[in-house]
């Protein structure tokens, strides 16, 4: 009994003592509750435009530990790898804010990184690493001493020009292909070289001796080294030789729209270089007239079989690309030389079913409020608007489907309207900078447009769009020298394409792109070239046939 109650009395005894102990704390949990960037929420852990000193606010679930911090907290400029000193201070106890020691350049993206090895107080590690991306803003602080419009004018089609001149292919003369492409040259963007070699000359850039030397000895090496088909040049050729370089798999002949653009400049070289007594310009004048009058442009509807008019034909694969080349899009200008033509000429009929689809061609819808009479939604990339133009002048040219003036005005105000606008929220576009056009891009090249766009930016688009919208020209490439010109501006001009959001800069210059920036700019300023062109009586003879009016005609 006694042995009993003494296991009955130490029962309640044990109970007693459990109830009385200190339970045992729960783990840690260590994780961060938000972010704030320069005192806004960062829901998304990012930000771009931040001030070249950011303050980075983290608010944990616990208090951090200020030791491991030092190491656990970097932050890291991407591009380099390159690892900042920072500021860290600690607020309440669960808040880390950080700011790196010295001002970050702009336009320069960075990585803020917290490790797990940052610990709370009581040890526990971080659950995750946590990843905040940052890019500066713009510097907007002048790059350039300011200067004149005009003096700014003057400046960009000097330099621009350099690409054609000094740039120019040793042998030929011809316009490399881009500023990397070797012996490679371009038919089109040759013909935009020596429509810039033009104004050139009448800018006093360059002698007058100087550009005919130039022109002519383009013209001769077309003449005598280039191969054509059925008068037609292939879209790239050998500088150096004269031999074709395939442009895609089957096209290996001619190019029919290239051989056009190759052809506006050089009857605008010919009505310039008018010396009547010059041997050497007379000289020129006949050269272009062979190689005009050579281009077989009836034999691009499949050998006047059909209503087509073809943009390729091949000796080796004939007619396989099949590509008919139909409105609306840069090619007005190789059925206005086609029904040009004194030796092979196109009819009307083949303007009006191949190009203008009798009609097909037609928009009527209006973007932003703005009409656009031809073309595809939002108008397409604007070099629809330019290439043809550097020679046929647009205002007050109307014929049965258009109003030319109007209907590169509203393309360029739709497409700047569009930049303004701004839906897919890319960095930079503004007032200052908009233009989307076919470019460089940073992983290739593409047709940009309010349909395709993905942020680049492509300064010929702006700049060769100064006859229609000035103001809106003016106001982009001021931006373009004096904002972003550290940038852009190198010794042939802009360089080709930009693209703030992905802080991407082309380092390349393409003569399709670098052309229409000297030409359009002095139609604006003085419609030199559109006078010259406009002046060829074929021209006007072959306009008036295919129904255009115009008061230039």
């Amino acid at each position: 009994m006694k042995l009993l109650n003494a296991i009955t009395f130490l029962v309640p005894l044990a109970g007693l003592s459990c109830k009385n102990s200190q339970p045992a704390e729960p783990p840690e949990s260590f994780y961060y509750r938000s972010v704030q960037i320069n005192g806004r929420p960062s829901p998304t852990l990012t930000a771009r435009d931040v001030a070249a000193k950011p303050v980075v606010t983290i608010t944990f679930s616990a208090a951090p530990d200020q030791k491991s911090a030092a190491n656990a907290i970097q932050l890291t400029q991407k591009s380099t790898s390159q690892t900042l000193p920072l500021t860290i201070t600690f607020g309440n106890d669960t808040t880390a804010t950080v700011t790196p020691q010295n001002a970050l350049p702009a336009l320069t993206a960075y990585t803020l990184t917290v490790l797990p090895t940052l610990n709370s107080q009581r040890g526990t590690a971080l659950n995750t690493t946590i990843t905040v991306n940052l890019t500066t803003a713009l510097d907007s602080t002048d790059k350039f001493p300011r200067i004149s419009d005009d003096a700014l004018l003057d400046l960009v089609q000097k330099q621009t020009f350099k690409y054609f001149y000094d740039f120019g292919h040793p042998v030929s003369g011809m316009a490399r292909e881009r500023s990397s492409s070797g012996d490679v040259v371009t038919t089109g963007g040759t013909g935009f070289g020596v429509m810039a070699t033009v104004v050139a000359v009448d800018r006093k850039f360059i002698s007058r001796q100087g550009g005919l030397a130039r022109v002519s000895k383009i013209a001769s090496f077309l003449t005598t080294n280039a191969t054509r088909y059925h008068g037609a040049f292939p879209h790239w050729l050998n500088g150096a030789t004269g031999v074709t370089i395939p442009f895609s798999p089957k096209d290996d002949g001619g190019d029919l729209v290239e051989t056009s653009l190759l052809m506006q400049g050089l009857l605008t070289a010919r009505q310039y270089f008018d010396s009547p007594t010059d041997a050497s310009e007379i000289a020129l004048r006949k050269t272009i007239n062979d190689l005009w009058n050579g281009v077989e442009w009836n034999w691009f509807t499949k050998n006047s079989t059909e209503t087509n008019l073809y943009w390729h034909w091949s000796p080796n694969f004939a007619w396989a690309i099949n590509l008919p080349i139909r409105g609306w899009n840069e090619a007005l200008i190789t059925y206005v030389l086609g029904a040009s033509s004194t030796t092979f000429p196109i009819p009307k009929s083949i303007y009006d079913v191949s190009w203008a689809q009798n009609g097909g061609m037609k928009n009527g819808s209006s973007y932003y409020g703005i009409k656009l009479p031809l073309g595809p939604a939002y108008g397409g990339p604007l070099f629809f608007s330019h290439y043809s133009f550097l020679g046929i002048n647009p205002r007050n040219l109307t014929d049965a489907y258009a109003d030319y003036g109007q209907q590169n005005m509203a393309h360029t105000l739709i497409n700047y309207t569009y930049c303004q606008t701004n839906p897919k929220q890319f960095s930079g576009y503004g007032p200052g900078v908009w233009g989307l056009t076919a470019s460089d891009e940073q992983n290739g090249y593409s047709a940009h447009s309010p349909t395709n766009d993905n942020g680049t930016i492509s300064p010929t688009a702006a700049l060769s769009a100064m006859p229609y919208a000035p103001t809106e020209s003016m106001q982009a490439l001021r931006f373009f020298y004096y904002k972003l010109g550290d940038k852009l501006w190198k010794p042939y001009g802009f360089v080709d394409a930009f693209n703030l959001s992905n802080l991407w800069f082309s380092d390349q210059f393409l003569a399709i792109d670098q052309g229409p920036i000297i030409v359009m700019i002095e139609n604006q300023r003085s419609g030199l070239p559109w006078r010259l062109f406009m002046s060829c009586p074929e021209v006007k003879a072959g306009m008036k046939k295919l129904g255009f009016q115009s008061p230039n005609l």
